[in-house]
């Protein structure tokens, strides 16, 4: 299963993060699953992609051309495609994905998966979104997609499109158990 991982490109976040996106990785590898994500070195990006490597998995890196400067892009993907821009690098990384992790991260992680959940919902894709709210980072979002439904600005059936979990384990048996709903549109 191709499984595609957004998150920070920031160094400057509590190690623990990183330590359990590494962790992450790991396991994606050991599993035999490819990771496909946006190419970064740094932040939780990188961790899951140092992750996948110690285990000598396959890595598929997404990345505009404008990003391909010394230290941004990990050097040890397997494959690497470059696009000319960053709404062509979201599109490849949604094609070729089977399924979504969402760590931590600011807001080019945010606007990623927002458009999974917006075309999940449209029934342009029945792929598996799961929030990975490591040490409850995702609580305040979370709280404010309940807001946004219990106030008509929302469907309550688009906080059941996706999934939200704590355990990197428990997510990747959530996902090789997972069945996909393609083209269901679900009430907007």
């Amino acid at each position: 299963m191709n499984i595609c991982v957004y998150g920070a490109s920031s160094n400057d976040i509590d190690r623990s993060y990183i330590e359990e996106t590494e962790y992450l990785g790991r396991e994606i590898a050991k599993r035999g699953h490819t990771l496909v994500y946006g190419a970064g070195a740094n932040g939780l990006m990188g961790a899951v992609a140092r992750g996948v490597y110690e285990e000598n998995g396959t890595i598929i890196g997404v990345t505009p051309s404008f990003f391909n400067v010394d230290g941004i892009l990990f050097e040890n993907v397997s494959e690497l495609i470059t696009t000319e821009t960053m709404r062509e690098r979201k599109q490849i990384m949604e094609d070729k994905a089977d399924a979504f992790i969402v760590t931590p991260g600011g807001i080019g992680t945010l606007e990623e998966f927002f458009e999974i959940l917006t075309l999940k919902q449209l029934g342009r894709h029945g792929k598996a979104i799961v929030i990975f709210n490591q040490n409850g980072f995702y609580d305040h979002l979370l709280s404010m997609l309940k807001e946004t439904s219990d106030k008509g600005f929302m469907t309550p059936a688009t906080n059941e499109i996706y999934t939200v979990m704590d355990n990197s384990d428990e997510i990747l048996d959530y996902l090789e158990s997972y069945k996909t709903d393609i083209g269901r549109v679900f009430k907007f």
